[in-house]
């Protein structure tokens, strides 16, 4: 295992940032081990729900949690706005960071992350592979 770390800046898109620095880095398998810092605009997709809400104002990234690789992610986070009021879904493209956001990705060679269709749940979900099962 290794661990990265990146800050990301004002207007930079959360999730767009995140899976860009995933395929720079050309990352099979790995997971957030950290994740704070503020938005100016957040999207969240809410349970049950087809299409994420945007929120507009600001906000606190409270956590962020998720697995990522190259090949695609999977987000959730919790956020507080100017109130304190905690709202938590699933990371979506427009999460615009405000100030800074801070992440420290733990990363392992020995899987693959992969995401391919579920005809069950309509979504792209998780496959994971061992890499002896690759190279096989």
């Amino acid at each position: 295992m290794h661990v990265l770390a990146r800050r990301f800046h004002p207007g930079d898109d959360l999730r767009r940032s995140l899976q860009l620095w995933m395929k720079e880095e050309a990352i099979a398998a790995g997971w957030i081990m950290s994740g704070i810092g503020s938005l100016q605009q957040a999207a969240l997709r809410f349970a049950h729900q087809p299409e994420p809400t945007v929120l507009k104002g600001y906000f606190e990234i409270l956590s962020l949690s998720g697995t990522v690789s190259q090949d695609g992610l999977h987000l959730h986070g919790a956020i507080a706005n100017e109130q304190g009021e905690v709202l938590g879904g699933h990371i979506c493209k427009g999460c615009l960071v405000y100030t800074t956001a801070e992440l420290v990705i733990g990363v392992t060679d020995q899987l693959r992350f992969t995401r391919q269709p579920d005809p069950q749940t309509g979504f792209l979900e998780l496959q994971i592979a061992e890499t002896d099962e690759i190279t096989s």
